[in-house]
Parts: structure tokens; C-alpha cells; sequence
């Protein structure tokens, strides 16, 4: 099986061509023994596309997180699928299929093998704000949907504080499919830092989806402009919303093609 191995700002991802599958079953032991960092080749998610899909789009992906769950759509794995396609000649305005919809990006730069691209992500929805129960404490916290759940909790942004609450809040009943978190400080009006726990994986350096979501919440009720920068510990992304959406900028880089052997594919 050929993987191709990406990642942005971090947040890494192994590419497979749905063709090189056997089938649709088995998927999820083999996105945890392909993620493992000891034993695989390492990565948060493992991403399954198919060039040239019958809707007319240049692509579509299937995303599973490094525990073998499903992720309805990934904001850096879907730049790192655009990153492959256009090292395959693809651009430059791509579209890729998700099962959050069809998303655009336009590659605004190239510079090696690191591709930088503005995406539309859509309208955020259901965004509300709520007290939580979690660790014998109430929170407020903003719940939204960017393509998948996120649950952002605005305030002091810590190591500690994200494997307290950010691995309580993504496994809590308030959400029985699980939810991404992230820990949100506006530093300045145009500036957002966060740290991220996303569902599925635990800490990550980076997330797309989870800085549009805490970008939505610093907007609505953190006092944020409505173009910042959002800071992570892999580095920093703009977030644009607009009357017509979300627009997500940053790159993506292709780091390696491989060839998996099969080894530990039932663990």
C-alpha cells in the first residue's frame, strides 16, 4: 500500500488512495496501526480519497482519527489533500468532497513541497453558549459545529488546564459523538491563541476546523474582530467570517511517500 505522509502546522495526516484498499472494511484497525508513532509510521488521522469523483470534483476524502473513529472533515487534512493534488498538477482552485460537503480552496503559494491555501469552510452552526458540569466544576463554554462538534472554552490557556478540562469535555454525555476542544485567549482583537484536544486523538500542534471554531467564539463573545490570526503551538492560521462563511488560510506540506508492508494492520 502507498501512503503519502503530510502535515500542517503539525497537525499530521498518511494519505491512501481509496483504490489501493481491499475493501471498506477493516478501516479502523488499520488507521491505528498506520497512526501509531512506535509501531506505524505515525500520524493524528488517516485520510482515504478518490480522484475524480462523480460530482464533478477534483477529489473526496474519508477521514479516521489515530483511534480508528470517523471524522467528518479536517480543516488541515483537507488542505494536506489539496497539498497532493496539486503536487500532482492539480489547481489552482481545488475541490475536494467531504462528508461536511464540498469545500474550495485556492492555493495562494507554493514554495517546495509547503502549499498555502485559502479555504471556504462554510457557515459555523447551532453556535450557543452554556454552562458545563465537568472536573466538579461548572464551565461556560461555546458550543458549535464547524463541519464536526467543537467546544470552546474561553479564558486561561494552559497545558494543565487542556488535560484537565479538554480530555473531560471531549468524551462528556453533553455530546455522545464526542467533541474537539479547544482552549481560547484573545490576546488582541485580531489575535487568538489556543491549545486543542481533538476527539480521536488527544493534544495536537494544530487544528483548522478548531481554529475556526474558537475564532467563532472569540467573535461572538470574546470581543474578537472578524479576521484574525489564531495562534497554536504548531503555528498560526487566519480565520476570516464573512457573510458567505468561513475562509481558513494556511499551508499544508507534503513530507514523504512510503510503502506499508502490512505490519500490525489487525492491532
Amino acid at each position: 500500500m502507498n501512503l503519502i505522509k503530510t502535515h500542517a502546522f503539525g497537525n499530521d495526516f498518511l494519505l491512501v488512495d481509496e483504490a489501493e484498499l481491499p475493501d471498506r472494511d477493516g478501516h479502523a484497525a488499520l488507521a491505528r496501526a498506520l497512526c501509531d508513532r512506535h509501531r506505524g509510521i505515525g500520524a493524528d488521522g488517516l485520510l482515504m480519497f478518490a480522484c475524480r469523483t462523480p460530482s464533478g470534483a477534483d477529489a473526496s476524502m474519508r477521514l479516521l482519527n489515530a483511534d480508528g473513529s470517523a471524522s467528518e472533515i479536517s480543516g488541515n487534512g483537507l488542505r494536506c489533500l489539496a497539498a497532493w493534488i496539486a503536487h500532482e498538477g492539480g489547481g489552482p482552485v481545488i475541490e475536494i468532497e467531504t462528508d461536511a460537503g464540498r469545500k474550495r480552496l485556492e492555493l495562494l503559494d507554493r514554495s517546495g513541497a509547503r502549499y498555502t491555501f485559502r479555504a471556504s469552510m462554510g457557515q459555523p452552526e447551532d453556535i450557543r453558549k452554556e454552562q458545563i458540569g465537568v472536573v466538579n466544576q461548572s464551565i461556560e463554554a461555546i458550543t458549535l459545529r464547524v463541519g464536526n462538534p467543537q467546544c470552546v472554552v474561553l479564558g486561561e490557556v494552559s497545558v494543565e488546564r487542556l488535560q484537565s478540562l479538554g480530555a473531560a469535555l471531549a468524551i462528556h454525555p453533553r455530546f455522545p459523538a464526542g467533541t474537539n476542544v479547544e482552549l481560547a485567549k484573545v490576546e488582541r482583537p485580531n489575535h487568538v491563541r489556543i491549545l486543542i484536544w481533538e476527539r480521536g486523538v488527544g493534544p495536537t500542534e494544530a487544528s483548522g476546523t478548531g481554529a475556526c471554531a474558537a475564532a467563532v467564539a472569540a467573535m461572538s463573545y470574546g470581543g474578537a474582530d472578524r479576521d484574525v490570526h489564531v495562534e497554536s503551538p504548531g503555528g498560526t492560521q487566519r480565520v476570516e467570517w464573512r457573510s458567505d462563511g468561513l475562509f481558513l488560510t494556511g499551508w499544508a506540506e507534503i513530507v514523504a511517500t512510503a510503502r506499508w508492508f502490512g505490519g500490525g494492520a489487525q492491532a
